[in-house]
């Protein structure tokens, strides 16, 4: 008898283990992870190039060719300094010949006027002498203008930044010879999406990323939006003010990041534990569907506005399949 119950003690027993094994293996294994506290930062990611806040292209205002260059890249010029010449041999055999008559007619003019008041020669005669000298005189000045326009020149103090045409080249009215600017202040000129522009406003901060400076991250301030926006790109123009002490260069590209809210303290999970504004987090064994509101999204982390309070267990991927109440266990911490 003893033997027999004995028999039957360990068939339940079995029976258990086999339950609990089953159990087991009916549990869905999870990664969790406990919410944190950090800073929440929103931001609009834009893309820009850095520039002078006051610089020039200087390009011929006529068409020629180069015969003299006069600044050199990196040198530093007053505004009115002569950086090029064009050819300007027929303009200056054309200002000759206006030259020439100019002074023709204007000593008809003065070998008629006594004539003309002795009355030797008719008044008519004399103020079509007058006339034709004062239109020699408009027609001089007007071929000066040309010589002029195959004069390059600074437009500002500043620094040659860059120079493009030898001589000998012929260079276009549309041709940039020249550009010249200031070394500082720089700013960075931002193209930002038009979905976003409405977030930005002067005075917000924005780190700034270069290639030249990959494990820094410099710091700038929003200084102006331009008005109106680009309707191809769908875009917004932005300045971004950087510091007089700021390594980058005239010229290099730049990722921007312009902080448009900052929340400190603010509860924290897994981004990939938040979809359609809900969570799993795991009670008593069991999975449970927690809706939430979120605040800033970032790709590793999310803003919790309400929902949880802190202390949960979240799970970190939720499977696809996972249904409220479905039993879980969860996986071992990586090492």
């Amino acid at each position: 008898m003893r033997a027999k119950f004995a028999v039957y003690a360990l068939l339940l027993l079995a029976l258990a283990a086999a339950g609990i094994f089953a159990y087991q293996q009916t549990r869905i294994t999870v990664a969790v992870a406990r919410p944190s506290r950090g800073t929440a930062v929103e931001a609009v990611y834009a893309t820009g190039t850095v520039e002078p806040v006051r610089w020039a292209k200087v390009s011929p205002r006529v068409a020629g060719r180069i015969v003299a260059v006069l600044a050199a890249e990196g040198e530093r010029v007053a505004r009115g300094t002569v950086l090029a010449r064009l050819d300007d041999q027929q303009a200056r055999a054309n200002l000759e010949q206006l030259a020439a008559r100019e002074r023709f007619l204007r000593n008809e003019v003065a070998r008629l006027a006594p004539l003309a008041r002795e009355q030797y020669v008719s008044q008519q005669d004399y103020e079509r002498a007058v006339s034709e000298h004062r239109q020699a005189q408009a027609a001089l000045a007007a071929a000066r203008q040309p010589l002029a326009d195959l004069i390059l020149r600074s437009p500002l103090d500043g620094v040659v930044l860059q120079r493009d045409g030898e001589v000998g080249e012929v260079a276009d009215t549309k041709d940039v010879l020249f550009w010249v600017g200031q070394e500082r202040p720089l700013r960075v000129t931002a193209e930002v999406d038009e979905e976003d522009v409405p977030l930005v406003r002067p005075g917000q901060r924005a780190l700034i990323k270069a290639d030249a400076f990959a494990e820094r991250s410099l710091a700038g301030r929003v200084q102006e939006i331009t008005p109106r926006g680009d309707p191809v790109n769908k875009s917004y123009r932005v300045r971004i003010a950087l510091p007089d002490d700021t390594p980058l260069r005239i010229g290099m590209t730049t990722e921007v990041n312009i902080i448009v809210r900052e929340q400190r303290d603010a509860l924290l999970v897994p981004s990939s534990a938040v979809a359609d504004r809900h969570v799993w987090v795991v009670r008593d064994g069991k999975a449970r569907r927690v809706p939430v509101r979120t605040g800033v999204v970032g790709d590793s982390r999310t803003e919790i506005q309400a929902g949880l309070r802190g202390d949960e267990t979240v799970i970190v991927h939720p499977p696809s399949a996972l249904r409220d109440g479905d039993a879980v266990r969860i996986a071992p911490p990586r090492t």
